[in-house]
């Protein structure tokens, strides 16, 4: 029996204006640190779990995403692109890709994030009647009250909005089952996950390694920094 296909959705849409002036001109996921674009580290990360399938969601600039990346063949991936007129945000975007998907289950990684967490496990990980199990970081100093609690491997709602919960990533591994019903257009991913808290239907995991997002050009050459530093 062959195992299940590896696919992976990688958001790209946004404008990123809290980037501006560098997303004037240039889609934030193909902005470089440390010479490499964003998004790139992300790609050679799914290629290493072997990775068979990228979806790249994107409006913003969207032509210079195909003119960068191709079709994937430079980093050994399969990579389609989900063009959208206007931004769907998240769980819009996840909806119109699902042809372009084409499984079960899949990884949703934001294309404005960088971690060093290994997508292997993720991959192998089995949601059972979960619809998504999300990974989880400490809070950065931007987002100090977190979104979520992580009760075991059980994700809930925090007690109230200032005590002190966990982050999501941006990184996790969906059910398709999530979106199925969701009408076409625009439509925020938070409230699809409130209702799969309610049915106790959202797992989740602590992750505790190097995770940074990449919203601001600060944020931007404090990564280009650090990565320059490990690589001399």
């Amino acid at each position: 029996m062959s195992s299940p296909e590896r696919v992976a959705i990688i958001l790209a849409a946004g404008r990123g204006e809290r980037m501006q002036p560098l997303t004037n001109h240039t889609p934030k996921p193909l902005l470089k640190a440390a010479g490499k674009r964003l998004i790139e580290y992300i790609l050679e990360k799914l290629a290493a779990a072997h990775c068979q399938r990228v979806v790249i969601n994107c409006a913003h600039l969207a032509d210079q995403f195909p003119k960068a990346l191709g079709n994937g063949e430079n980093y050994n991936l399969d990579i389609k692109y989900s063009f959208e007129e206007n931004a769907l945000e998240t769980a819009g975007g996840i909806k119109q890709a699902l042809d372009l998907i084409a499984n079960d289950t899949f990884l949703v990684i934001n294309g404005d994030v960088w971690c060093d967490i290994p997508f292997e496990p993720l991959f192998q990980h089995t949601i059972g009647n979960n619809l998504a199990h999300l990974v989880m970081v400490n809070n950065p100093p931007q987002h100090p009250h977190g979104d979520f609690q992580l009760n075991g491997t059980q994700i809930e709602q925090k007690n109230d909005q200032n005590s002190k919960g966990l982050t999501y990533s941006g990184i996790g591994k969906y059910s398709s089952t999530m979106f199925a019903d969701l009408p076409s257009g625009k439509c925020a991913l938070r409230p699809l996950l409130d209702r799969a808290i309610e049915m106790q239907a959202l797992s989740g995991e602590h992750y505790q390694g190097d995770w940074r997002d990449i919203g601001t050009p600060e944020r931007l050459l404090e990564l280009d920094k650090a990565l320059s530093t490990t690589s001399n």
